[in-house]
């Protein structure tokens, strides 16, 4: 009946979609995804372990036993190679039958009605996975609008609500990329279902067009500091056109705090404590979906990221929303430059290609202005030990960047994030008229990392010595009056103590050189007038 029911939305009409309304997405979604931990070896138990872990209160937050779930991160997501590769029916489909429906490794996942059942008794929403980037099925035409071909569409949407799934991560590798009909046959189940649009930057919302909750603005992110700095520049351009917004996230990819040797092997270093911070403030600031992918399982992992990951006020800060989605207001006139190492490609085993360098990494120039260009690549090569070409990346992005997301509508509390992506230590000074919209200039000055108060502050801030790629988290709000007067009058006593002390150190320092001048007067004099005596004496 399903089946017969999405055939005949199908036949209505697809091509008279309006924008997503399923009520889903309304703040940035949270949650797990398998890619960066498992990559293509994953199964049932594997992410029934996550789950367990997910919602696990065996660690303390603000000294109560708190889960991750707690938190918000709630939705567990399967990310690829459920699926039989292998050739099917007359058109010879990689993992779809002849009729169009999805053919599931039964060895890896026999059961995946009881692994959504376990995530349901858990509290949690259970994610799949379709358009697959492993054997990628040909059963579409790959147009991204006005599909002619869609019978997997109508056999991949019966099996996603038969399985019990919630959410579903729609990727660009296959030849299923309409999302217009993905969206209609999802929003006929009945069952409003969180929908992300996987296509890489390369289909994007307008004004009045968005058929899913949140969407990729890049290609996959890696566990190295350049590629993080480069993917969240790519959300820049939808925040200013007000396209990342509630139900229509500008999404950079999935967090890679806690992630080392994931999908890249070692060409995945992974994050310092430091580096940790910034990627996890940069993607809370710019109100990117908060997607974890490390193993929430391995207590030495999450014991040294739980500070950062589960930090409520950043959280908050991220599920916010006052009109804007957050974006850089101030970058530095100095570059500085990233490398990092990825896969060509999707990573599936390929021909070897002959290593080639194309640019010497010096030859790269900068401007502000082209903080957001694309990385350069300066070497292609393959890996042997993995089967895969590989490509080296430059990006070259300013020394510091701050960006901004207001907490309120009327201006008057906003988060900033002073990012340092230098490669040594340098001073952070922020100036609240450089704030885009901020009114006060006697700001309350609020430390996000270390949750606590700084104080009242006149004209600015400055964080000293932040360390090399780290980042100063704050929140800048409007003080009452009286605290306002205070503030000012202190600032003023202080200026004018100053000042006087200052003259008073001159005028000392005048008065004993005065005196230092008369003493040595007199000491000529006396001993002038002791000689004249002496020669007297002797004549």
């Amino acid at each position: 009946p399903l089946h017969l029911r999405l055939v005949l939305v199908l036949l209505v009409s697809v091509s008279q979609i309006a924008a997503l309304d399923n009520g889903k997405g309304v703040t940035p979604p949270m949650g797990w995804r398998s890619w960066n931990l498992y990559g293509g070896g994953v199964n049932q138990t594997l992410i029934e372990n996550i789950m367990k872990g997910i919602t696990s209160r065996k660690r303390l937050v603000d000294g109560k036993p708190t889960s991750l779930c707690d938190l918000g991160y709630c939705d567990v997501g399967l990310d690829d190679n459920w699926q039989r590769c292998g050739r099917y029916g007359e058109e010879g489909y990689t993992y779809h039958d002849g009729g169009g429906n999805p053919v599931v490794e039964p060895t890896k996942f026999p059961d995946f009605i009881a692994m959504t059942n376990t995530a349901h008794k858990l509290n949690l929403t259970a994610g799949w996975y379709l358009n697959n980037c492993i054997c990628a099925d040909h059963c579409g035409s790959g147009e991204d609008h006005q599909e002619s071909i869609s019978k997997c569409y109508v056999g991949d949407v019966a099996a996603l609500t038969q399985f019990g799934f919630d959410s579903v991560k729609l990727d660009g590798c296959g030849k299923q990329r309409d999302l217009d009909l993905w969206e209609s046959l999802i929003n006929a189940t009945g069952k409003p279902i969180l929908i992300e649009n996987c296509h890489w930057g390369q289909t994007v919302p307008n004004a009045t067009w968005c058929p899913w909750n949140f969407y990729r603005t890049s290609g996959d992110v890696r566990a190295s500091f350049g590629s993080i700095l480069y993917n969240l520049q790519t959300t820049v351009q939808w925040a200013k056109k007000s396209l990342s917004r509630p139900g229509c996230w500008a999404y950079p990819d999935m967090l890679e705090v806690g992630c080392k040797h994931g999908p890249g092997g070692k060409h995945d270093p992974g994050l310092s404590a430091e580096e940790t911070r910034s990627h996890f403030g940069a993607w809370c600031i710019v109100s990117s979906p908060l997607t974890l992918s490390h193993d929430v399982n391995d207590d030495a992992i999450t014991d040294a990221i739980w500070p950062v990951i589960t930090n409520k006020e950043a959280i908050a800060i991220n599920q916010a929303w006052a009109g804007h989605s957050g974006s850089p207001f101030k970058v530095a006139a100095s570059a500085v430059k990233h490398t990092w190492i990825e896969e060509l490609g999707n990573g599936e085993a390929t021909s070897e290609m002959p290593s080639r360098s194309h640019l010497d990494a010096s030859e790269i120039s900068y401007s502000p202005a082209e903080v957001a260009t694309t990385p350069v690549t300066v070497r292609t090569f393959f890996d042997a030990s993995r089967g895969v070409n590989m490509v080296e990346k430059v990006y070259v992005s300013a020394s510091f960047q701050y960006l901004y997301k207001p907490l309120v509508a009327n201006g008057t509390k906003v988060a900033v994030l002073m990012m340092n992506n230098q490669h040594w230590a340098q001073d952070l000074t922020l100036t609240f008229s450089e704030v885009p919209n901020l009114p006060c200039t006697t700001c309350n000055v609020r430390d996000v990392w270390a949750r606590k108060d700084l104080g009242a502050y006149v004209v600015g801030y400055t964080a000293t010595a932040v360390k090399p790629h780290d980042s100063v988290f704050l929140v800048i709000s409007s003080p009452d009056k009286a605290t306002a007067t205070a503030t000012v009058a202190a600032a003023t006593v202080a200026a004018v103590t100053e000042e006087a002390a200052i003259r008073a150190a001159v005028t000392e320092e005048a008065e004993v050189e005065a005196a230092a001048t008369r003493a040595a007067s007199t000491v000529a004099a006396v001993t002038e007038e002791a000689a004249m005596g002496a020669a007297v004496t002797e004549e």
